[in-house]
């Protein structure tokens, strides 16, 4: 898998040329810093450009251009890595090969995403207010609805107060106390500030070549006088002088514990490998400590699993449990973070999570979105180790390794969410 490289007009183009799927994938990455400043008016550029282009004003018309080109599939994420928020568009579209089609697609296919992101609609100096209007309902009710969903909530209030002091706290969709100070002219001014200082990666994969893409990108990318800033890292080794208990009480049911653990390991690390290896047998997978323990022998939870986010270095437990089973079920999570620490990892367990692991490394290379993926997270983290690289490293990993890298994880926030009722 090598992605062949290039650059347009300071945007970086990474090309896989392949035969083996029926589709162009298209994925267009555009980074800025996470900023209280911005987050909410970054968040909220995408919905707005969908709505209209300069050639395409009215959004029933943008639509029907997809079904022209044979069921095209648009669409975008917010997400964030480290320090940095990003807003990415993806597209698909069926290789010109499979249909009778008297234009290339995947020109189109650029073409498409290329007016929408660098030619919006521009109405007296701003966007068109009623699309900026009814897209902020549609962010705001997006933004509101995360209340309702208790597992993310805990989720996110977790991080937020982990990350009190650190960019990384903001909800990448942005806040609801800001929306009432967007309008269509603030909106488009940080629109073109967003464009202009954006790092831009566009990737594409299938039957092409870099030549053909780079030329597309050049006629169909109206790009601005860039001066594109360069990513913020986030530093993955932190110290914690004092765990954080956070109690929080709302109308539920059923009370939700989530634990934020500083890795002081990231992506870039020697030791990623071994980190992915102790985030599996923690709590990556139906075997893990946690489900077995902490769910399956003493049936304290509805759920408990480990998430481990690498451009962070930040490892999170969640749990759903009965609000009188906290104290028990932090004891019985703790104790697993603990024998973690001692090696007290059987070889089943290490053998069936290297198995589990292995297996999704190795089905990246039958999805265009993983293997584009796994390449901009080594240029995000400026590093350059393949799959089959990070395969064979995986394969390798010892109890003692896992261990070692058990051995620098901190506790650092516990945060549980309760009902009302009197703690």
């Amino acid at each position: 898998m090598n992605f062949q490289k290039g650059t347009v007009q300071s945007l970086n183009v990474h090309v896989l040329p392949t035969n083996r799927f029926k589709t162009f994938t298209i994925t267009l990455f555009a980074g800025t810093p996470l900023q209280e400043e911005t987050v909410t008016s970054t968040a909220l550029i995408p919905y707005v450009l969908r709505r209209g282009t300069a050639n395409k004003p009215e959004t029933i018309a943008l639509r029907e251009q997809l079904d022209e080109l044979y069921g095209a599939g648009f669409g975008f994420n917010i997400t964030k890595r480290g320090n940095t928020q990003f807003v990415q568009f993806r597209m698909d579209v069926i290789n010109d090969r499979f249909v009778n089609s008297e234009v290339s697609l995947l020109s189109e296919a650029i073409k498409y995403v290329g007016q929408m992101v660098t030619q919006p609609l521009v109405e007296n100096g701003e966007f068109r207010p009623t699309y900026v209007d009814a897209e902020k309902q549609t962010l705001q009710k997006q933004l509101e609805s995360v209340i309702n969903d208790k597992i993310r909530y805990a989720s996110e209030r977790c991080m937020e107060e982990m990350c009190a002091n650190e960019p990384y706290r903001l909800n990448v969709a942005g806040r609801l106390e800001d929306l009432p100070h967007v309008d269509a002219r603030t909106l488009f001014d940080r629109y073109q500030q967003w464009l202009t200082q954006a790092q831009l990666d566009i990737y594409v994969v299938g039957d092409t070549t870099l030549e053909e893409v780079m030329g597309y990108i050049e006629q169909y990318f109206t790009l601005p006088d860039r001066s594109p800033q360069p990513y913020e890292r986030a530093d993955v080794q932190h110290n914690v002088d004092e765990v954080k208990t956070i109690v929080e009480q709302l109308d539920v049911n059923q009370g939700k514990l989530n634990l934020g653990l500083r890795m002081n390991t990231g992506y870039a690390s020697p030791n990623y490998a071994a980190a992915l290896v102790y985030n599996g047998i923690l709590g990556g997978y139906p075997h893990s400590k946690l489900f077995v323990n902490v769910r399956e022998k003493e049936s304290l939870a509805y759920y408990c699993a480990s998430r481990l986010d690498g451009h962070k270095g930040i490892l999170s437990i969640q749990s759903g449990i009965e609000f009188a089973n906290y104290e028990k079920a932090l004891k019985i999570i703790e104790q697993q973070i603990a024998e973690m620490k001692t090696g007290n990892i059987t070889e089943v367990e290490l053998s069936q999570t290297i198995a589990m692991l292995s297996n999704s490394l190795r089905e990246m290379f039958d999805n265009a979105n993983d293997m584009l993926g796994f390449d901009f997270n080594n240029r995000y983290a400026n590093t350059n180790r393949t799959i089959d690289q990070l395969l064979t490293e995986v394969q390798s990993i010892s109890i003692s390794d896992v261990q070692a890298v058990a051995q620098q994880v901190e506790l650092d926030t516990i945060y549980f969410l309760r009902d009302r009722q009197e703690v």
